[in-house]
């Protein structure tokens, strides 16, 4: 009989396949958002781009930090006080 040490565990594999993803509770999480903030964006095509696997959605990150640039903006010139002219 071997000894259970020696033998691999299945488990024991690295997860290769979602690097560079994350996941759309993470990704709230990372953002300080809710999860039906990023739901409600995804409906309206506002946010950053996802996809879905079955019941789960990914975010890749690349896409959302090129998603971030995009929000960048100059900030809004001050009106002058005293209203129109």
């Amino acid at each position: 009989m071997p000894h259970l040490g020696s033998m691999p565990d299945p488990t024991d594999k690295p997860r290769t396949l979602l690097v560079g993803w994350i996941s759309r509770l993470d990704l709230a999480l990372e953002l300080g958002l809710s999860v039906d903030t990023l739901r409600r964006w995804e409906a309206m095509r506002t946010g950053p781009p996802c996809v879905r696997a079955g019941r789960k959605v990914y975010y890749r990150r690349a896409a959302v930090e090129e998603w971030l640039e995009e929000q960048e903006q100059a900030a809004p010139r001050r009106r002058r006080a005293g209203g129109r002219r």
